[in-house]
């Protein structure tokens, strides 16, 4: 993905929070003790580029820059370096998403920046047998790798205090720490629900706004995943508020008391659970050009709706042994006009359920887009 994008663009940035594996990939390319790697957070590579101009312009290849929030001042140069002809030098800059960091750079790069997600692990490259722990411990992997399960829960746990009262601040968000983290346990416990912002205000005992601008703030730093509805002229009545979904699911586990399989197994969101990760998993790996999910007030809904190739692809998540064909699968393939509905499971068989209807494996879907 990194390498496409490079062929294509002049400037890609790889953004994603802290402990998510962006360094160690772009050490992949570059590596650390190269002239061509800058680490804004170590004190040499801020040293190195006291004059910038002087310090980027000789470089040819590729030339990382890590922690680029650190320094929002390179984008008017980087833009200059971008536009010569001959290129010499193509720029993978790495950050944490900050709204402030996303905004400046697509203000200062229009043309020439492209931006990869990078979110931690996918079920894709761990594979089928790696899917219960990944899963259980979401993808950073500091929280996938731990020999033992007390140690993922104690560094998601740490991972969770210091990402709200350290990075957030270093983002520019003035919130305090206790304040976003209330909403961020609320928005565990309606994951996988449809957005009611009036009922989670009263619940914080906040304005309705001040709900929403914590919604799009931790939507921004990719912490939650706002799933906005799709609807058309069906003479139904169509739901036409978002879905949320907290990304990654060892942090939703850790907000949700949830420390091990047993008590994901017994508890109550365990549905909805495996719901946000299978619909996280195929946002990551499907390529498609739009996804909304879809609900009417009769009770219809499809979890994923994707566009791909001028085709529309219906995805049902079940957490089950054997998930049958349902009246709500039906009337989404004929109301939607689906080339298509998958419905992925936990299981290791595929199987059909009727015409343009297939029971999928998780693993084998993402591993197969």
């Amino acid at each position: 993905m990194i390498r496409a994008a490079l062929r294509r663009s002049r400037v890609v940035a790889l953004l994603g929070p802290r402990q998510c594996g962006k360094t160690t990939l772009a050490r992949q390319f570059v590596t650390s003790n190269s002239l061509n790697y800058f680490d804004l957070e170590d004190p040499q590579s801020v040293a190195r580029l006291s004059e910038p101009d002087l310090a980027l312009r000789p470089l040819r290849k590729l030339v990382v820059i890590d922690e680029i929030q650190h320094r929002p001042n390179l984008f008017p140069l980087l833009r200059v370096l971008a536009d010569r002809s001959p290129l010499p030098a193509r720029f993978l800059i790495l950050g944490s998403a900050s709204p402030d960091l996303l905004r400046q750079s697509s203000e200062s790069l229009a043309g020439r920046l492209e931006t990869v997600p990078l979110e931690g692990f996918r079920l894709s490259d761990l594979g089928a047998s790696a899917q219960g722990r990944h899963w259980l411990r979401g993808g950073f992997p500091l929280a996938y790798t731990p020999r033992r399960e007390a140690d993922s829960v104690n560094w998601r746990r740490q991972f969770l205090q210091t990402f709200l009262e350290r990075d957030m601040p270093q983002l520019g968000i003035e919130i305090p720490a206790n304040a976003l983290r209330r909403f961020w346990n609320m928005v565990a416990h309606y994951h996988g629900q449809i957005w009611n912002a009036a009922e989670l205000a009263r619940a914080l005992a906040v304005n309705e706004s001040t709900v929403r601008r914590y919604l799009d703030l931790m939507a921004g730093v990719f912490m939650v995943r706002q799933l906005p509805p799709w609807f058309e002229n069906l003479g139904k009545r169509q739901v036409k508020s978002p879905k949320v979904y907290v990304r990654d699911t060892g942090l939703l586990h850790s907000l949700l008391g949830i420390t091990n399989q047993r008590d994901l197994e017994n508890h109550p969101k365990v549905g909805a659970s495996w719901e946000g990760y299978a619909v996280e998993e195929v946002l990551k790996s499907s390529g498609a050009d739009e996804a909304y999910y879809w609900a009417t007030y009769n009770g219809a809904e499809l979890d994923l709706l994707l566009f791909k190739n001028g085709r529309r692809i219906g995805i049902e998540c079940k957490r089950a042994d054997a998930p049958a064909l349902t009246p709500s699968m039906r009337t989404a393939l004929a109301d939607l006009k689906l080339n298509h509905l998958y419905v992925l499971y936990p299981g290791d068989k595929t199987y059909a359920l009727g015409k343009k209807v297939e029971v999928v494996p998780l693993a084998k879907f993402v591993k197969a887009k």
